[in-house]
């Protein structure tokens, strides 16, 4: 289990409670991480903002802007653009998957949410995120000062 020094932070945003609560209580169980909810994409673009995050689950179809915006905004500026972002949407064509990829999506599940699948993709991310953090604090010791 992750020690409190250790404990990651995801941002949650999906504008249908049901799942966004859901989710959350997976990542919380899973990886004992602290999770931040967003049920608007407004309200996920003030967080994003607010906060730098570990892992971003975000679904496509919402009110508002639309999660294809929160993801172009997200990418565009502020302390989460390296931020791996996965999209959680019943929106599985080809197309919508390709477009996520173009806006810089990590990588993209399928609804309904699989608990499992959901797990072994977070838990792959930040492993990933880990070993590159600590691959560029390897080859720059001094941070680039």
């Amino acid at each position: 289990m992750a020690t409190p020094t250790d404990r990651r932070n995801v941002l949650i945003v999906d504008d249908h409670e049901p799942t966004r609560l859901l989710v959350g209580r997976i990542v919380t169980q899973e990886l004992a991480a602290r999770v931040t909810l967003a049920g608007t994409c407004e309200e996920a673009l003030h967080r994003a903002e607010e906060s730098t995050y570990d892992v971003i689950l975000l679904d496509l179809l919402m009110p508002g802007i639309g999660g294809y915006e929160v993801l172009r905004k997200v990418r565009a500026q502020g302390p989460n653009r390296t931020t791996p972002i996965l999209v959680l949407s019943v929106m599985s064509t080809r197309e919508s998957m390709e477009r996520c990829r173009r806006l810089g999506a990590t990588a993209f599940l399928a609804k309904p949410v699989d608990r499992e699948l959901i797990t072994t993709m977070l838990r792959s991310v930040l492993a990933q995120k880990r070993a590159t953090k600590q691959d560029g604090a390897a080859a720059s010791p001094d941070n680039g000062r």
